[in-house]
């Protein structure tokens, strides 16, 4: 097991709020997302590991524990590095760091993710790598669920994925339409009792690592699409992307900023297989830089326009 900077593969410092890891992570999750670059393995491996990196510091609870390793991972660092001729150095509450090969065994050890009876069969990984094509999970009768982390191409069309049981390894159908909240129960093969065809159940609970455009408003699949100033008041025809692919969306004149556009049929698989419906919240997005010729044409539209949208607030005192 190796610490993961989670910090510096999002480029941030360890003091960023939440803002900033947001806008750092759709940053990079939209250079280097599969779509805009396929093929390419590096692009993919990348996305993976700042989706990873995004899920634990955008989770208070996650970020606090990965922070504790953190400090964990440099203090067994820095006692490694003061090792020499196989002498052995204790901290000052007389804990042997010594007796660890390697940083995966004394985190193991410091949080006792596995037993160190060589004979025992329960195995827990730490931070499991998001989108891993192998999900290693050794179930105990104490162990019964383990979390499973798929893209949002992978629970919207399904997935195969394969599962260690301990002594065989098993391949598992993910259905279409999986996504945050989804429970699949998984009946392992009774080995030792011949009075009773399944062992205990256990679970995999599904969890979405975020997309860079898409993103889930209670049941319906959103997103969020910015027009200029000039198509909200004259309305016009634009391009939004769907799990189908491109749709043309009709965005009507006067349109407001944060207003809700559906879209039925184009959203998730439901259990039921059957689609439900694309929100599309709109953007009004205002030019930070235009040229002379923009520049005139709004002191025109200025200088002559009827409308004042503060007319209800003229007359308003406490």
């Amino acid at each position: 097991m190796n610490y993961k900077n989670y910090y510096t593969i999002l480029g941030i410092s360890e003091n960023a709020d939440e803002n900033e890891i947001k806008k750092a992570f759709r940053k990079l999750a939209v250079k280097y997302h599969p779509d805009r670059n396929p093929d390419d393995k590096k692009a993919e491996e990348y996305f993976k590991k700042v989706s990873e990196a995004y899920e634990v510091l955008s989770d208070p609870d996650k970020r606090k524990e990965n922070d504790k390793l953190k400090q964990s991972y440099k203090s067994y660092t820095n006692n490694q590095n003061n090792t020499n001729n196989n002498k052995k150095y204790t901290s000052t509450n007389n804990f042997d760091l010594s007796k660890y090969k390697n940083f995966e065994e004394f985190i193991s050890d410091l949080f006792d993710y596995s037993s160190s009876n060589q004979n025992s069969k329960t195995k827990v990984h730490y931070n499991k790598t998001q989108s891993s094509e192998n999900i290693d999970y050794q179930s105990t009768s104490s162990e019964q669920e383990t979390t499973l982390y798929l893209t949002y191409s992978e629970g919207f069309h399904g997935t195969q994925k394969r599962l260690n049981l301990g002594n065989k390894i098993i391949s598992v159908r993910i259905p279409s339409g999986a996504k945050d909240g989804s429970r699949i129960k998984i009946k392992r093969k009774n080995t030792k009792n011949l009075h009773r065809e399944y062992d205990e159940n256990f679970y995999l609970n599904i969890q979405l690592t975020p997309h860079s455009f898409f993103s889930f408003e209670s049941d319906s699949l959103a997103c969020e699409i910015p027009i200029t100033f000039d198509e909200a008041v004259l309305g016009t025809t634009i391009d939004v992307p769907t799990p189908d692919g491109m749709v043309a969306v009709k965005i009507p004149a006067g349109i407001q900023n944060g207003t809700l556009l559906r879209l039925r049929g184009k959203g998730w698989i439901n259990p039921q297989n059957k689609r439900g419906d694309q929100l599309i919240r709109i953007k009004i997005d205002t030019p930070q830089k235009i040229n002379n010729m923009e520049k005139e044409y709004y002191k025109k539209i200025f200088n002559s326009r009827d409308y004042n949208p503060r007319i209800n607030i003229q007359n308003i005192k406490l």
